[in-house]
């Protein structure tokens, strides 16, 4: 069934665009701006088949084929989450239909709060590992019958993060951070209890997002980078007085939106292509 609806989302997507990515992208929670600068087709989501829509704030929910500073890129301007109701599956569709369309390289960014490490907010990170407190509980996106055309059964997740691409993306920002990221359903925010549990575990990093496309992507072959925009700070003491909100979120981002594109700048033109030297 899966291989029917990738066909099915791949000849809607090339009857509009022939055009084939090296490298996949998919911008978080308003950081959608950076799409601006692609040079190429717009597809709305809900013009292709089984293609799930975005709802959330901050997610336009546009595929986009072109050319982002010099490469060719698939983009996904705004994501979708499980929160939404979409099942791990749905969830990560999206990146199934982009490598189909050739992308090898998937860079993913997203808002998170800083849990440690000395984070403030207006920080970009690094992901270099994650947790997923949903995956722990069942809920991985390869749970079910495998299909051996599009990935091997079971799939390591050691280095996930390629390690290349990550000093890469540090060289080019020395004052950027490496984090371990971890993985909440949401809508709600994460209360001072998880927030101390993931500590101790030692993430420094926490959000809605990712983590089950980082494992699609990598069972799918592609080289992995992502990069989270700190937009507040998650709060771990029950005495606080602070009540994490929306507006908070947005006003960071805003502020992180010139960083996070004058990074891919930079970036975007020095990811290898695959099979050629890091």
């Amino acid at each position: 069934m899966l291989k029917e609806h990738l066909s099915e989302a791949v000849a809607a997507v090339r009857a509009l665009s022939d055009l084939t990515p090296e490298i996949a992208l998919v911008l978080g929670s308003g950081l959608g701006p950076l799409a601006d600068a692609i040079e190429g087709v717009e597809i709305p989501y809900r013009d292709i088949p089984h293609f799930p829509v975005s709802t959330a704030p901050g997610h336009d929910g546009v595929l986009l084929l072109g050319t982002l500073f010099g490469r060719r890129v698939v983009a996904m301007r705004g994501r979708v989450h499980m929160y939404e109701g979409y099942s791990a599956a749905e969830v990560t569709f999206p990146i199934r239909l982009m490598a189909a369309l050739g992308a090898r390289t998937a860079v993913f960014t997203n808002a998170a709060g800083g849990i440690g490490g000395g984070f403030e907010v207006g920080d970009l990170a690094v992901i270099e590992d994650h947790l997923s407190l949903p995956v722990v509980c069942g809920g991985d996106p390869l749970r079910g019958p495998n299909d051996d055309s599009l990935g091997a059964r079971f799939v390591s997740m050691n280095q996930a993060y390629d390690p290349a691409l990550l000093s890469l993306a540090r060289s080019l920002d020395p004052s950027m951070r490496a984090g371990v990221y971890a993985h909440v359903v949401g809508p709600s925010f994460e209360p001072p209890a998880l927030i101390r549990l993931l500590q101790a575990a030692g993430c420094s990093l926490v959000g809605m997002s990712t983590v089950p496309e980082v494992i699609v992507a990598r069972h799918a072959g592609m080289k992995v980078l992502a990069i989270s925009a700190v937009t507040n700070l998650a709060v771990g003491d029950i005495a606080s007085s602070h009540i994490t909100n929306e507006d908070e979120v947005w006003e960071a981002v805003k502020i992180v939106q010139p960083k996070l594109l004058a990074l891919m700048e930079r970036l975007l033109p020095r990811v290898p292509a695959v099979g050629e030297a890091s």
